[in-house]
Protein backbone atom coordinates (compact mmCIF):
# COMPACT_ATOMS: atom_id res chain seq x y z
CA UNK A 1 0.00 0.00 0.00
CA UNK A 2 1.08 3.47 -0.47
CA UNK A 3 3.21 5.28 2.29
CA UNK A 4 4.04 1.99 3.67
CA UNK A 5 7.66 1.28 4.68
CA UNK A 6 9.61 -1.64 5.87
CA UNK A 7 8.85 -2.15 9.85
CA UNK A 8 12.43 -1.39 11.57
CA UNK A 9 12.37 -5.07 12.87
CA UNK A 10 12.76 -5.83 9.11
CA UNK A 11 15.30 -3.41 8.67
CA UNK A 12 17.45 -4.51 11.55
CA UNK A 13 16.80 -8.39 10.59
CA UNK A 14 18.20 -7.52 7.25
CA UNK A 15 21.20 -5.85 8.40
CA UNK A 16 21.95 -8.49 10.87
CA UNK A 17 21.76 -10.67 7.88
CA UNK A 18 24.35 -8.60 6.19
CA UNK A 19 26.87 -7.70 9.02
CA UNK A 20 26.76 -11.74 9.74
CA UNK A 21 27.66 -13.00 5.93
CA UNK A 22 30.16 -9.92 5.33
CA UNK A 23 32.04 -11.66 8.57
CA UNK A 24 31.89 -14.77 7.03
CA UNK A 25 32.71 -14.03 3.94
CA UNK A 26 35.89 -11.97 5.40
CA UNK A 27 36.84 -14.86 7.24
CA UNK A 28 36.64 -17.42 4.79
CA UNK A 29 38.53 -15.30 2.03
CA UNK A 30 41.15 -14.76 4.55
CA UNK A 31 41.24 -18.39 5.77
CA UNK A 32 40.69 -19.91 2.18
CA UNK A 33 37.94 -22.45 3.81
CA UNK A 34 36.25 -23.10 6.89
CA UNK A 35 34.06 -25.74 8.26
CA UNK A 36 30.41 -24.83 9.20
CA UNK A 37 31.12 -25.90 13.14
CA UNK A 38 33.82 -22.46 12.53
CA UNK A 39 31.40 -20.48 11.12
CA UNK A 40 28.30 -21.36 13.85
CA UNK A 41 31.39 -20.36 16.50
CA UNK A 42 32.06 -17.34 14.74
CA UNK A 43 28.82 -15.88 14.43
CA UNK A 44 26.74 -17.18 17.45
CA UNK A 45 24.06 -18.20 15.48
CA UNK A 46 22.24 -21.87 14.68
CA UNK A 47 23.68 -24.26 12.41
CA UNK A 48 20.76 -23.95 10.20
CA UNK A 49 21.16 -20.02 9.97
CA UNK A 50 24.76 -20.65 9.20
CA UNK A 51 23.29 -23.14 6.29
CA UNK A 52 21.43 -20.68 4.87
CA UNK A 53 23.70 -17.99 5.09
CA UNK A 54 26.33 -20.25 3.45
CA UNK A 55 23.99 -21.46 0.99
CA UNK A 56 22.95 -17.70 -0.06
CA UNK A 57 26.33 -16.61 -0.49
CA UNK A 58 26.92 -19.46 -2.66
CA UNK A 59 24.13 -18.64 -4.82
CA UNK A 60 26.15 -15.22 -5.30
CA UNK A 61 28.89 -17.26 -6.61
CA UNK A 62 30.99 -15.53 -3.65
CA UNK A 63 31.91 -18.63 -2.00
CA UNK A 64 31.53 -22.22 -3.06
CA UNK A 65 30.05 -25.09 -0.80
CA UNK A 66 31.48 -28.25 -0.34
CA UNK A 67 30.77 -31.26 2.50
CA UNK A 68 31.15 -29.89 5.53
CA UNK A 69 32.35 -26.41 4.98
CA UNK A 70 32.72 -23.81 2.02
CA UNK A 71 35.84 -22.63 -0.06
CA UNK A 72 36.83 -19.05 -1.75
CA UNK A 73 39.71 -21.57 -3.31
CA UNK A 74 39.59 -22.24 -6.84
CA UNK A 75 38.98 -25.91 -8.03
CA UNK A 76 39.02 -27.69 -11.21
CA UNK A 77 35.57 -26.60 -11.92
CA UNK A 78 35.05 -23.58 -9.60
CA UNK A 79 36.89 -20.10 -10.39
CA UNK A 80 37.23 -18.00 -7.51
CA UNK A 81 35.78 -14.74 -6.92
CA UNK A 82 36.96 -11.41 -7.75
CA UNK A 83 36.96 -10.39 -4.36
CA UNK A 84 39.47 -13.99 -3.13
CA UNK A 85 41.61 -13.53 -6.02
CA UNK A 86 42.76 -9.45 -5.22
CA UNK A 87 43.92 -10.84 -1.88
CA UNK A 88 45.91 -13.82 -3.66
CA UNK A 89 49.33 -13.38 -4.92
CA UNK A 90 49.40 -9.23 -5.07
CA UNK A 91 53.27 -9.12 -5.03
CA UNK A 92 53.88 -11.72 -7.86
CA UNK A 93 50.80 -9.83 -9.92
CA UNK A 94 52.51 -6.72 -9.44
CA UNK A 95 55.80 -8.07 -10.95
CA UNK A 96 54.05 -9.41 -13.56
CA UNK A 97 52.27 -6.15 -14.61
CA UNK A 98 55.46 -3.90 -14.27
CA UNK A 99 56.72 -6.51 -16.78
CA UNK A 100 53.84 -6.33 -19.18
CA UNK A 101 53.90 -2.45 -19.26
CA UNK A 102 57.17 -2.87 -21.55
CA UNK A 103 55.04 -4.02 -23.98
CA UNK A 104 52.56 -0.70 -23.62
CA UNK A 105 53.75 2.47 -26.21
CA UNK A 106 51.95 5.68 -26.21
CA UNK A 107 48.76 5.80 -28.71
CA UNK A 108 48.11 2.58 -28.44
CA UNK A 109 45.10 0.64 -27.73
CA UNK A 110 44.86 -1.96 -25.50
CA UNK A 111 42.42 -4.64 -24.30
CA UNK A 112 42.24 -6.31 -20.82
CA UNK A 113 40.24 -9.13 -19.37
CA UNK A 114 38.29 -9.44 -15.71
CA UNK A 115 41.91 -11.27 -14.18
CA UNK A 116 43.20 -9.40 -11.24
CA UNK A 117 46.55 -9.33 -13.06
CA UNK A 118 45.29 -6.96 -15.99
CA UNK A 119 43.75 -5.13 -13.35
CA UNK A 120 47.46 -4.41 -11.40
CA UNK A 121 48.81 -3.80 -15.25
CA UNK A 122 45.76 -0.94 -15.09
CA UNK A 123 46.87 1.02 -12.46
CA UNK A 124 50.06 1.60 -14.07
CA UNK A 125 48.64 2.52 -17.60
CA UNK A 126 48.31 6.35 -16.47
CA UNK A 127 52.02 6.11 -16.47
CA UNK A 128 52.57 5.21 -20.03
CA UNK A 129 50.28 8.31 -22.07
CA UNK A 130 47.89 8.35 -23.94
CA UNK A 131 45.93 5.49 -24.42
CA UNK A 132 42.68 3.68 -25.47
CA UNK A 133 41.69 0.77 -23.29
CA UNK A 134 39.13 -1.56 -23.66
CA UNK A 135 37.65 -3.82 -20.61
CA UNK A 136 34.63 -5.75 -19.17
CA UNK A 137 35.85 -5.52 -15.49
CA UNK A 138 34.03 -3.23 -13.11
CA UNK A 139 37.31 -2.80 -11.50
CA UNK A 140 39.23 -1.29 -13.92
CA UNK A 141 36.92 0.52 -15.17
CA UNK A 142 36.83 2.30 -11.42
CA UNK A 143 40.61 2.41 -11.60
CA UNK A 144 40.89 3.96 -14.95
CA UNK A 145 37.43 6.05 -15.23
CA UNK A 146 39.32 9.43 -13.71
CA UNK A 147 42.71 8.46 -15.59
CA UNK A 148 44.12 11.75 -17.69
CA UNK A 149 45.49 10.43 -21.03
CA UNK A 150 43.03 7.51 -21.07
CA UNK A 151 40.23 6.89 -23.79
CA UNK A 152 37.94 4.10 -21.93
CA UNK A 153 35.94 1.32 -23.63
CA UNK A 154 33.60 -0.44 -21.28
CA UNK A 155 32.17 -4.23 -22.72
CA UNK A 156 28.77 -4.58 -21.59
CA UNK A 157 26.54 -7.29 -21.14
CA UNK A 158 25.43 -9.64 -18.65
CA UNK A 159 26.76 -8.54 -14.94
CA UNK A 160 28.84 -11.81 -13.19
CA UNK A 161 29.05 -11.14 -9.56
CA UNK A 162 31.49 -14.14 -9.27
CA UNK A 163 33.87 -12.16 -11.38
CA UNK A 164 32.49 -8.58 -11.34
CA UNK A 165 32.49 -8.30 -14.66
CA UNK A 166 30.15 -8.12 -17.87
CA UNK A 167 30.13 -11.52 -19.71
CA UNK A 168 27.53 -13.18 -22.33
CA UNK A 169 26.48 -12.97 -25.40
CA UNK A 170 26.28 -9.31 -26.01
CA UNK A 171 30.08 -9.11 -24.28
CA UNK A 172 31.39 -11.66 -26.56
CA UNK A 173 29.78 -9.77 -29.64
CA UNK A 174 31.45 -6.47 -28.48
CA UNK A 175 34.64 -8.23 -27.83
CA UNK A 176 34.56 -9.90 -31.30
CA UNK A 177 34.04 -6.70 -33.67
CA UNK A 178 36.89 -5.20 -31.57
CA UNK A 179 40.58 -4.82 -32.95
CA UNK A 180 43.55 -3.42 -30.47
CA UNK A 181 47.51 -3.38 -30.80
CA UNK A 182 47.91 -5.15 -27.25
CA UNK A 183 45.76 -7.81 -25.53
CA UNK A 184 46.65 -8.62 -22.00
CA UNK A 185 45.45 -11.55 -20.09
CA UNK A 186 45.30 -14.63 -17.40
CA UNK A 187 43.31 -17.38 -16.55
CA UNK A 188 43.35 -20.19 -13.89
CA UNK A 189 45.90 -22.98 -15.39
CA UNK A 190 48.79 -22.99 -17.72
CA UNK A 191 50.69 -26.69 -18.69
CA UNK A 192 53.42 -27.01 -20.84
CA UNK A 193 50.82 -26.85 -24.14
CA UNK A 194 47.43 -26.03 -23.50
CA UNK A 195 45.73 -22.70 -20.78
CA UNK A 196 42.38 -23.47 -18.99
CA UNK A 197 39.61 -21.98 -17.35
CA UNK A 198 36.89 -23.69 -15.34
CA UNK A 199 33.99 -22.00 -17.04
CA UNK A 200 32.84 -22.63 -20.58
CA UNK A 201 31.44 -18.92 -20.82
CA UNK A 202 34.35 -16.90 -19.49
CA UNK A 203 36.68 -19.65 -21.94
CA UNK A 204 34.65 -17.40 -25.04
CA UNK A 205 35.45 -14.09 -23.53
CA UNK A 206 38.61 -14.99 -23.15
CA UNK A 207 39.32 -15.92 -26.27
CA UNK A 208 37.87 -13.15 -27.89
CA UNK A 209 39.94 -10.95 -26.12
CA UNK A 210 43.13 -12.70 -27.16
CA UNK A 211 42.19 -12.71 -30.64
CA UNK A 212 41.41 -9.10 -30.65
CA UNK A 213 45.22 -8.14 -30.03
CA UNK A 214 48.00 -7.99 -32.49
CA UNK A 215 49.81 -8.74 -30.04
CA UNK A 216 48.90 -10.89 -26.60
CA UNK A 217 50.43 -11.42 -23.17
CA UNK A 218 49.26 -14.09 -20.97
CA UNK A 219 50.37 -13.35 -16.90
CA UNK A 220 50.22 -16.16 -14.63
CA UNK A 221 51.64 -16.56 -11.05
CA UNK A 222 53.51 -19.44 -10.17
CA UNK A 223 49.77 -20.96 -8.48
CA UNK A 224 48.27 -21.97 -11.95
CA UNK A 225 51.94 -23.35 -13.74
CA UNK A 226 51.54 -26.93 -14.01
CA UNK A 227 47.64 -26.90 -13.17
CA UNK A 228 44.85 -27.54 -15.35
CA UNK A 229 41.28 -26.85 -15.10
CA UNK A 230 37.87 -28.32 -16.59
CA UNK A 231 37.82 -26.22 -20.26
CA UNK A 232 40.53 -26.18 -22.48
CA UNK A 233 41.24 -22.02 -23.43
CA UNK A 234 44.22 -21.60 -25.92
CA UNK A 235 47.23 -23.64 -26.77
CA UNK A 236 49.96 -21.87 -25.35
CA UNK A 237 51.55 -20.90 -28.92
CA UNK A 238 48.10 -19.06 -29.34
CA UNK A 239 49.89 -15.94 -26.92
CA UNK A 240 52.96 -13.89 -28.42
CA UNK A 241 54.25 -13.43 -24.89
CA UNK A 242 53.72 -15.67 -21.63
CA UNK A 243 55.04 -13.95 -18.35
CA UNK A 244 55.46 -16.21 -15.47
CA UNK A 245 56.35 -15.93 -11.61
CA UNK A 246 58.65 -18.66 -9.85
CA UNK A 247 59.29 -21.19 -9.31
CA UNK A 248 59.10 -23.09 -12.42
CA UNK A 249 59.85 -26.67 -13.23
CA UNK A 250 63.11 -26.16 -15.40
CA UNK A 251 61.52 -28.95 -18.14
CA UNK A 252 57.92 -27.09 -18.26
CA UNK A 253 59.40 -24.19 -18.90
CA UNK A 254 61.69 -25.30 -21.72
CA UNK A 255 59.01 -27.13 -23.42
CA UNK A 256 57.15 -23.93 -23.32
CA UNK A 257 59.77 -22.05 -24.86
CA UNK A 258 59.43 -24.23 -27.56
CA UNK A 259 55.79 -22.87 -28.69
CA UNK A 260 56.50 -19.13 -28.06
CA UNK A 261 58.37 -16.97 -26.07
CA UNK A 262 58.36 -17.14 -21.95
CA UNK A 263 60.06 -14.52 -19.52
CA UNK A 264 60.25 -15.98 -15.81
CA UNK A 265 59.11 -12.26 -13.69
CA UNK A 266 61.42 -12.20 -10.67
CA UNK A 267 59.09 -11.54 -7.44
CA UNK A 268 60.31 -7.71 -5.58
Amino acid sequence: MEGMTTPPSSRGARQQRQQRQQLIVDHVLAQGDATVSELVELTGVSLMTVHRDVAELADRGILRKYHGGVSAQPSMVFESSSDFRLHAHTDEKRALARAALRFVAPGTSVMLDDSTSALALARLLPEVGPLTVVTNYRLITEELRSAEGIRLICVGGEYSRTHDSWIGLPALDMISGISVDLSVLSTSGITAGMTFHQEQEIVSIKRATRQAGATSVLLMDHSKVGRRALHRLESVDSFDHVLLTGPVDEELLREMRELTDVRVVETE
